[in-house]
């Protein structure tokens, strides 16, 4: 199961926790502008990211409006990572607060 969050809920947990955040846009999108941290993953390295990956470690999904977000972060989940949220407004939300 995952959890949807606020842009000010998952800065928070990334304040006070060590996260991995993935940026599920396409890669034009993730090099014209990112959140700090974020790594941009597609379909082509998911079996890596999930084989080194620290499945304890809350993980943090976003994408352009937080739609997406979430069918990744039920798929995340399912891989048995303990801590998966998807970020409600996505990118579009965040980078206002950036």
């Amino acid at each position: 199961m995952f959890e949807r969050i606020s842009v000010t809920q998952a800065q928070t947990l990334v304040a006070n926790e060590a996260c991995n955040i993935v940026d599920i846009r396409d890669a034009q999108s993730y090099a014209q502008a990112h959140v700090p941290n974020a790594a941009h993953l597609d379909g082509n390295i998911i079996d890596a990211f999930i084989a080194d990956s620290d499945r304890e470690r809350p993980l943090i999904i976003y994408c352009y409006h937080g739609n997406s977000s979430q069918s990744a972060a039920q798929y995340f989940a399912g891989q048995n990572f303990k801590r998966v949220y998807s970020v409600d407004g996505g990118f579009e939300a965040w980078r206002l607060q950036l």
